[in-house]
C-alpha cells in the first residue's frame, strides 16, 4: 500500500522549518503540498528542499483538497498540517492502523489521555459538542470528529465524493463514511501548540459551516 502525505500551507514558514525535517522519507511514497497563496517564503522553502508544491486555483479549503486529490497516487492519503498541530511521528502508526483494513483512521486529541495543547475554551467546547452531536445523529462512537490529522483510503475518498464548497470537506467525508458503514478507527495523539503564523480557523464561521454540513448530511439527502 502506497502512502501520499497531503500537506496544506498558507504562510507556515516557521512551522515548515520546524516540522518538515522530522518527516522521514521512508514514511511516505508521495508528498504533495498545496499552497493557498503564501507570501512568507513557504513556497520557496518547499522548493529549495525538494518538495513538490503547487498553488491552488480555487479560493477555498475544499478547492485545495479537491485539486490536491487530482495529483494523489497513493492508496492511502494522510491529511497533515505543518503548523505544529500534527505530530509527524504518528504517521507510521496511522499507516499501520490503516493496514488493518480501516477506511478512515483519525489521530484523536481526546482518546486515551491524548491532549490538545492548542485548544482554548471555545474550541475545546466546540470540538466535543460537534463530536457528540455527530455520534448521536449518525450512530458513531468516535472521540474527535473535527481534527484534520486523518488517514483515508483513496478509493473511499473517491467513492464518498465530498462536494461541499465550505471548510467542512473532512467532516462531510466522515459523515458519509459513517452513513455507508465504512470502517473507522482512531489512535491517540496530542495536538501541540501552533508554531508561528496565524490560526486560519475562525470559530464562528467554522461552527456555522459544521452545523450546516451535519444538517445537510442528516436530513437533506
Amino acid at each position: 500500500m502506497k502512502t501520499t502525505l497531503l500537506i496544506f500551507t498558507l504562510n507556515e514558514i516557521d512551522g515548515m522549518r520546524a516540522v518538515m525535517p522530522r518527516i522521514r522519507r521512508e514514511w511516505y511514497d508521495q508528498l504533495v503540498i498545496v499552497d493557498g497563496g503564501s507570501t512568507d517564503g513557504t513556497v520557496e522553502y518547499a522548493r529549495e528542499n525538494g518538495y513538490f508544491i503547487f498553488r491552488q486555483k480555487g479560493p477555498s479549503q475544499s478547492d485545495a483538497f479537491r485539486e490536491a486529490m487530482e495529483r494523489v497516487e497513493g492508496d492511502i492519503v494522510i491529511a497533515f498540517s505543518p503548523d505544529g498541530n500534527s505530530v509527524p511521528e504518528r504517521i507510521p502508526d496511522l499507516v499501520q492502523k490503516m493496514k488493518e483494513g480501516y477506511d478512515i483512521v483519525t489521530v484523536s486529541r481526546y482518546l486515551d489521555g491524548a491532549w490538545s495543547y492548542d485548544d482554548d475554551l471555545v474550541t475545546a467546547f466546540g470540538n466535543r459538542m460537534f463530536t457528540g452531536l455527530i455520534n448521536v445523529l449518525f450512530g458513531g462512537r468516535i472521540t474527535d470528529a473535527l481534527v484534520m490529522f486523518k488517514a483515508y483510503r483513496t478509493r473511499a475518498i473517491r467513492d464518498l465524493g465530498a462536494d461541499t464548497k465550505t471548510v467542512s470537506w473532512a467532516t462531510q467525508l466522515l459523515l458519509r463514511a459513517m452513513k455507508k458503514k465504512y470502517r473507522i478507527a482512531e489512535i491517540p495523539g496530542d495536538e501541540p501548540p501552533r508554531i508561528g503564523g496565524v490560526r486560519k480557523m475562525d470559530p464562528l464561521r467554522n461552527g456555522v459551516s459544521e452545523l450546516a454540513i451535519i444538517a445537510r448530511e442528516r436530513w437533506m439527502q
